[in-house]
């Protein structure tokens, strides 16, 4: 596995440092460099190239969701993910929104961090299980929107998705090809409006479609 090139990006030292530490006693991920802000990230993209960028959203300058902006619009080969301390809903989309790949919470753990880069490097999304759960539990509405017809397969597609597994995961727990996962995963797209797979995740939160 090629090395990744990892960029921290947190006004907090202490926390930045401690990262640092983390990321480089994985195996392939390598940190290349760290800023306070977005203002500091860009100045830094300009010398030195990066495959993940591990963004928080609160910081002085310029925050974490109009760096993101810039990033994606400058340097779209780059994936970000959110690292915050807030799981609020408003937060995740406005970063999803921006272009992130990813949102994680702070409270992570290095498993969960080495699963994150790796599956954004593979062009898919992650979000943190225990934000996921907690979004769960508050916007769950009562009853379940029944304007979105899906198919049993469609549906279980959707469950696994929610739960955060890769398209390759999904086709081997299904027992079908990877191309298989797309045409559903376009689909459920189609039928809910949805951009993107957190855009989907949300929707299926809120319209009750999933447990």
């Amino acid at each position: 596995m090629e090395i990744a090139k990892v960029i921290i990006v947190d006004d907090h030292v202490i926390f930045r440092k401690g990262l640092y530490t983390i990321l480089n006693e994985i195996d392939f991920i390598k940190v290349v460099g760290e800023a306070s802000n977005g203002n500091e990230l860009l100045e830094l993209l300009k010398k030195q190239p990066a495959d993940v960028i591990l963004m928080d959203i609160k910081m002085p300058v310029m925050d974490g969701i109009e760096a993101t902006k810039k990033v994606s619009a400058r340097y779209p080969d780059i994936k970000v993910i959110a690292l915050t301390m807030f799981e609020e809903i408003s937060y995740f989309n406005k970063m999803i929104e921006a272009g992130a790949s990813g949102f994680l919470l702070k409270k992570t753990t290095s498993e969960e961090l080495e699963r994150a880069i790796n599956l954004v490097l593979e062009d898919e999304s992650y979000f943190s299980e225990e934000f996921m759960n907690s979004v769960n539990v508050h916007l769950k509405p009562k009853q379940k929107n029944t304007t979105i017809a899906l198919t049993d397969r469609e549906q279980e597609v959707l469950e696994l998705i929610c739960k955060g597994y890769s398209n390759v995961e999904i086709a081997n727990f299904l027992g079908v090809s990877s191309r298989t996962v797309d045409g559903f995963r376009a689909r459920l797209f189609e039928k809910t409006g949805a951009k993107n797979a957190p855009n989907l995740v949300m929707f299926a939160i809120k319209n009750g479609l999933v447990n």
